[in-house]
This record gives C-alpha cells, structure tokens and sequence, in this order.
C-alpha cells in the first residue's frame, strides 16, 4: 500500500513538474533559444516581432490557398497551338484581386500621379501621359464606338468596369506604385510616419518608396525628418541604446508591418487560381478536366432559379455580343460591371470573360517543367541596388529619371524620383552559384539561339548530289524595328524588312490569359494561353494584381503544438 501511495506522489510530482516546465517554456517567446538572451528587449539588443500570427490580406484582394493541379488543356486542341501540353504543377498559396483592377481604381493612381508629378511641369509631362491608357483602342474602321473612346475611362458609369487600354508595362507601374501607397498607409497607421503627410506633404522630391524606407529609410520623402519623425511615436516600439540615443523609431521587415509587393500572377498562379480547385475532390476534374472556372461543362448556369443564364461576359457567336435583349442575354455587349457574375470556388470574380488579363510571363510555346515544377515562372531579371562611393544606396532624383521609347512611339517613366536605382546583378552574385547564373534569365531552357536549340531548314538550292541543302535557323527571330527620336524630338521609326524571319515571339511579348467580351467560348478556358506585345494594349485585356503569402500556406490555421 505504501509503495502505491509514494508511487503515486511521484507521479504527481513529475507532471507538477512537465507543468511547470511547458508553462515556462510558453511564456519564454521573448527568451531566445539559441542563446537564452532577452529578445525585444528595452535596453537595446535583438528586436523581433514575436507577438506575429499571420499575413493580414491587403487592400482588394483575397487569399488562395496553395496546391498541386494539372497545368495545360486536356481538352481537344482544334486550334493546334501545342504550347499548353498537360503537366504537373505545385503552386505556394498567394494572394489575388478578387476582381479585374476598375476605371476608378486606375484613375486614382492617375490623380496620384498628376498631383506629386504635374504634366503642367514640362520635366514630369512624360510621366503623367506615359501612364494614361490608350482610349483609341476602341475605335475599329467599320465601327462607331467613340462613346467609349470619349467616356469608357472617366465616366462614372463605367466607374466599376474593368480598365482596359493598359500595357503590361502600365499594369506592372501601376502594381509597384499601389505597393507603395498600402505600405505607405500602413506605416502611418502604426505611428512611423506623421498622419496625413500622403496627402498634404508630397511632392515630386518627397514621395515615399517601400524599397527605400526599408533600405534608408531616413532619405525617404527626400530626407524630411518632419515626415518621417511625426506623429505616434508613442506607438512604436522605441528603445535606448547604451549611448542614450533613441532606437527603433524606423519599421523594419522584423516588425511585420511592411508587407509584401503587389504584382502581376504570374501564368501559373492564374490559371492555378482561375479552376478554383479548392472544392473539387472529383479525381477526373482534379486531374485537369475541369474546363471553366465553375463547376460543369456548360456556359449556363443549371440552377434552378437562373437555369440558363450565362455565366460569363463574351462572344456568344457571330454578330452576338450579349445575346437576345430580354431573354438569354449575358448581361453586357461591351465589358461589364465587375461582381456581376458569380464567383468561383476562391471568390474570384471574372475569371472567364469580361476581359482577358496580362499575367506576369514572357510567352514561349514551350513550359519547362522537367526542370521546374514548383512556382513556375519564366521572365525572371535580377537586379540589385546600385551604390554610391561610400556605400550608401543611389536614390533617383528629379535629374536621374529614365526615359524609354517604345515600338508605338510613346515614352514612359522607368524609374521615379524617391526610388532606389536599380542595376543587373553581376558575377559577384552569381560566382560559382547553381541556382542561376546571369541577371536576365528569360532565355533559359527555352528553344532560341541561346539555349543552341535550333532546327533545320531546307532551302530550294540543291547540293553537290542533287540533294536540297540543309541549314540551321533560330527558332525565335522576330523582326527587329527600332524607334528613336532626333535631336528635335521627332520619332525615327526604321523597319525591318528582312524576309527571313519566321516569329513573332521574342523576349517583349507577354501572356494573357483568360477569355474577353470579344473572345468565343472557346478562350474561356484558363488553359488557353495568348500573347501580345508588352508595351501596346487593346479593348479586351485588362488585369489584376497578385501577392505573395509569406508564412504558413493555410489561412487562419494555428501550430500545432506539443
């Protein structure tokens, strides 16, 4: 009997004792484990944010969950592309527009735009109208649509559509300038910068860049310590270090605050996004069968209360823009409204029709994935921040910016005042490295001259034997124009006339994916893939933005712990 009693007490002990110890150990996440020393502590030391649960969701979008699916069109390929044979892809999960980006989104960033970089100021012209959309787009020889030419980008009754007129060029500055302003908001709200200062104190030498406030953040809205010294230091997490001065008063990527970078998905991403698998457990449909982003293989709906509509903006056939007035009707001739239809199984709305989309790749009719199958991108250019002679990075001033002429003669803003000054990486970077090896690494693997992947081409001549001569060619020699402009400003355009060139693929044209208002049932499919020149735009393509989850790939999903 005494034996069981102090068996007992022992027991009892012991998980006095595991308590205790999982208590300390739950209360020590401000104790560091790999040297027991104080983390965030107020005399100085290691600063981290170990209070972080997860990635909020930012302005306008909404969370997709990562996973593996079926890449490429299963379907029947009467159009005999080729670029888009099946194959297996793993996609991180990331954040996505629930809708295209609006007429009002974009005439925000434009008002942004006119008020830090007046077009009044002949040095700032060429940024304004190099962000403008081509409302010409809409005019056709044998058609009267000036309506829209005139109305479709700042009337408010298309203030909800979908823009479009938009080069992937446009879209990818208007990505960057939107990061720029949620991290911008996002500071002031946690008291690093004085509120209201986005409004009231900018101008084109104080703007604020998420590049630059990370890197240097005292340059940031040109070195104006009013600004970045304002208001709400009281909220962050100020510290002194031994020498008495004030620490921690800048946000750091440690402090969880600045969040990632809006961007173009890239062809991947959207399409992986545009199924909308989440719900699917089918096998078949898992496998890649499933042809829209709902669920069937109809373009009407089989529900009992609308059993027929159409579930998506586009071209129902020959001279059909939106169907019979009254009955049948897809509910647009031109685009519509963005959430006038139902969205898929992410709540991602106009995923088929209304407008195609710029998705982030350059376009090559082949898809490597025997040598990559996780998070498949091909465009990818590396830089790094150019640096002064003492170390300090090179911000962009008023005298810096660069200017571009494109293939249509109009000239965009590469860089603006406030923004780090961006150089090709080099072989410091890439020395002895397996992962990449140069800075542009849009030609890798991909059939053109530089990968040596050539194919035979037999001229009329005959040989010695009688025989047709063979001799090898690129695959991707598309023409080369080049556009400049004399010394008065005028535009010289010079053609390339050269008849032995088979492509129109090269390293400047971009996917889009997605069918459009304009575009058969067919393009409905988000297996079909497109492409088009980056810097011109049409009636029909439009786009979204992306984001990148860091942290845990599920949502709102606790650790699990010991």
């Amino acid at each position: 009997m005494k034996k069981v009693v102090a068996f007992k007490v022992l027991l009892v002990l012991a998980l006095a004792v595991a308590s205790t110890s999982c208590k300390k150990s739950s209360s020590s996440k401000n104790s560091s484990r790999a040297t027991g020393w104080n983390i965030n502590d107020r005399d100085g030391g290691f600063q981290y944010n170990t209070d972080f649960k997860e990635q909020e969701t930012s302005p306008g979008l909404v969370f997709v969950e990562g996973g593996t699916f079926t890449k490429g069109r299963v379907q029947d390929d009467v159009m005999h592309d080729w670029n888009n044979s099946p194959n297996q892809q793993h996609v991180q999960s990331f954040y996505m527009d629930e809708t295209e980006v609006t007429n009002a989104m974009y005439m925000e960033y434009l008002d942004w735009i006119k008020r830090v970089y007046p077009p009044s100021d002949e040095n700032f012209r060429a940024i304004y109208h190099g962000a403008l959309p081509d409302t010409l787009v809409w005019r056709n020889r044998l058609g009267f649509n000036e309506v829209m030419t005139d109305n479709y980008l700042r009337h408010p009754g298309y203030g909800e559509y979908p823009v479009v007129g938009v080069s992937w060029i446009q879209a990818v500055e208007f990505a960057n300038w939107r990061s720029d302003r949620v991290n911008e908001y996002n500071l002031e709200k946690a008291g690093y910068i004085k509120r209201g200062a986005k409004i009231t104190d900018v101008d084109s030498e104080q703007t604020f860049s998420t590049d630059t406030y990370i890197n240097a953040p005292t340059l940031t809205y040109g070195g104006n310590e009013e600004i970045i010294n304002g208001d709400g230091r009281s909220k962050r997490n100020t510290r002194t270090d031994a020498d008495g001065n004030e620490t921690g008063i800048y946000a750091t990527r440690e402090t969880g605050i600045i969040s990632p970078k809006y961007r173009l998905p890239t062809e991947t991403e959207w399409e992986y996004a545009a199924l909308g698998l989440s719900e699917i457990r089918s096998y078949n449909l898992y496998r890649g069968r499933k042809k829209y982003p709902w669920d069937g293989q109809y373009t009407r709906s089989g529900k009992r209360k609308i059993r027929g509509d159409q579930m998506a903006n586009f071209k129902q056939g020959k001279g059909d823009y939106g169907g019979i007035a009254g009955w049948s009707d897809d509910g647009a001739d031109i685009t519509n409204e963005v959430k006038s239809y139902d969205p898929n199984d992410f709540g991602l709305y106009d995923m088929a029709g209304n407008v195609a989309e710029w998705v982030a790749d350059v376009y090559r009719p082949i898809v490597d994935d025997e040598f990559n199958d996780f998070n498949y991108y091909r465009g990818n250019v590396y830089t790094k921040n150019a640096l002064n002679e003492d170390g300090t990075v090179k911000i962009v001033t008023s005298d810096d910016i660069v200017y571009d002429t494109l293939s249509n003669g109009k000239v965009i803003a590469r860089n603006l005042p406030g923004e780090i000054l961006q150089v090709p990486v080099d072989e410091n970077e890439t020395y002895l490295r397996t992962n990449f090896d140069k800075s542009n690494e849009i030609n890798f693997r991909d059939g053109d001259r530089r990968s040596s992947r050539n194919y035979e081409s037999f001229n009329d001549d005959e040989g010695v034997d009688g025989e047709e001569v063979s001799t090898t060619r690129q695959m991707y020699n598309s023409p080369k124009h080049t556009i400049t402009r004399d010394s008065l400003g005028n535009i010289v355009r010079e053609y390339d006339k050269g008849n032995n060139r088979t492509s129109l693929i090269n390293d400047e044209v971009r996917v889009y994916k997605g069918g459009s208002w304009k575009d058969r049932e067919y393009w409905l499919d988000p297996a079909q893939r497109r492409y088009f020149p980056q810097d011109m735009a049409t009636d029909y393509i439009g786009f979204r933005c992306a984001m990148s989850r860091v942290g845990s790939k599920s949502k709102g999903k606790q650790k699990k712990k010991n």
